[in-house]
């Protein structure tokens, strides 16, 4: 079994996927994942909606330029923020970040592939007409999910000395 970090440092954006579909039971540990992020108060501020049917997929691909990698994927969720449930915002939208970083590491540990799709939220009202939401809910990403068809690529990484600081900035 692989430790977490392990599985942080083998996490890659996955951006093209089989035809295969995600099991029911995947799903549901990813999911499980993202609820069980961290969060302020314990108020879980997320909604997720869990996007399969191809004509749904087209119509939210015409809200990206990435409309390539949703029309790809055999599975999205759509990530929001419920504004009913947020006490501080930047707290909460952090908590989102985990929920949403829990799902990708799920997916790797799991051998799916998956992306953290933003520039969407370009268009983020098209989106919330497409999935039917409440104003009271905010979009703040998509995850396009499935069997990698292909390895991800080995990325660059600034060095812990060009970013990491001892007791004040700058010195």
């Amino acid at each position: 079994m692989p430790h977490t970090l392990d599985i942080i440092l083998a996490r890659r954006s996955i951006r093209e996927f089989t035809e295969e579909q995600v099991s029911d039971d995947d799903l549901m540990m990813v999911l499980e994942a993202a609820r069980w992020a961290p969060s302020g108060l314990n108020n879980q501020p997320w909604k997720f909606i869990v996007i399969k049917n191809k004509d749904t997929m087209d119509e939210l691909a015409k809200c990206t330029h990435y409309s390539r990698i949703i029309q790809n994927a055999p599975l999205l969720i759509a990530v929001y923020l419920d504004t009913d449930a947020m006490y501080n915002r930047t707290k909460d939208i952090q908590a989102i970040g985990a929920s949403i970083q829990n799902m990708l590491l799920a997916c790797c540990d799991l051998e799916l592939g998956a992306v953290w799709l933003g520039e969407i939220l370009n268009h983020s009202n098209k989106v919330n007409l497409i999935l039917n939401c409440s104003e009271s809910i905010e979009l703040m990403g998509i995850i396009a999910i499935g069997k990698p068809a292909q390895k991800g690529k080995q990325t660059a990484r600034k060095e812990l000395k060009d970013i990491v600081y001892y007791e004040r900035y700058n010195e």
